[in-house]
């Protein structure tokens, strides 16, 4: 009777979970609208439960594209509530309009999550938050415009990979004094590839000697399929990966954005 009752909350437990990862997945930007918004791309998420900490985010503002992947604290349910949180904020913020730069954007986002998480600075609070990446993408002016709460953005242009850095602080409390993040700006030229990460693939276990994938590898790997088209990037990303894996666990969630620019000039 005491297994009838535990496979039973087990059950509902698990169609909680599931049901909430159709609501996540309401919530992700339709692959419609990234098709429209960037020609050619590809994203790679694997979640690593029912439901991520992961999420990606793009929207349009004028000539802008702006684009997003971060990377919230935890994975599974937690990481989902707080991947909400971020989608919900960043629509609002580009609702209104009232940014300058992809700094601004981050600045802001910042403090509503605070400001939601109430979060004051107080020694014993939860630090949740979230590392991002995010882009804003002049197609008329060839300008790319990048701000990073740990993560990085990677530009590869001729099979050479350029990694601008994001600022070493998350959104949401930090251990130093809030301070504004940096706002990079890069000119673009036809053909660049751009990677929006997160720390899933770099940090997966695997090989021979079962340990981390790593950042360099990884960078290696990017700026040798950059030059094929998006969709076929994303093929041999997900082969290299169940290679690499083999029969270990994936140890968090995963996502790669990659697009390629091209000149609205180009023939």
């Amino acid at each position: 009777m005491l297994l009838d009752e535990v496979e039973k909350q087990r059950k509902e437990l698990t169609d909680s979970i599931k049901y909430a990862s159709y609501i996540q997945s309401a919530l992700l930007p339709a692959p419609e609208l990234f098709q429209r918004l960037l020609k050619q791309h590809f994203i790679f998420f694997r979640p690593r439960d029912l439901v991520s900490g992961d999420f990606y985010w793009i929207g349009k503002h004028k000539s802008q594209i702006i684009i997003a992947a971060a990377d919230c604290t935890g994975h599974g349910v937690p990481g989902a509530f707080m991947s909400i949180l971020g989608i919900s904020f960043l629509n609002e913020i580009l609702g209104r309009a009232v940014f300058t730069n992809a700094a601004g954007i981050l600045n802001q986002l910042r403090e509503r999550v605070m400001k939601a998480l109430h979060q004051t600075g107080e020694k014993d609070e939860q630090k949740d938050g979230m590392d991002i990446s995010l882009c804003i993408i002049d197609f008329e002016k060839a300008v790319l415009e990048f701000a990073g709460a740990n993560n990085p953005v990677y530009i590869v242009r001729n099979h050479s990979l350029i990694e601008i850095r994001g600022d070493r602080m998350p959104i949401g409390i930090n251990i130093v004094q809030e301070k504004s993040f940096t706002n990079h700006t890069l000119q673009l030229e036809n053909n660049d590839m751009v990677y929006l990460i997160t720390d899933g693939f770099p940090d997966q276990f695997g090989g021979k000697e079962e340990k981390k994938f790593k950042y360099k590898p990884f960078k290696q790997l990017l700026a040798g399929i950059s030059h094929r088209p998006p969709d076929e990037q994303k093929m041999l990303l997900e082969k290299e990966l169940k290679q690499w894996m083999k029969n270990l666990k994936q140890v968090d969630d995963i996502l790669i954005i990659g697009f390629k620019y091209i000149s609205p000039n180009s023939a």
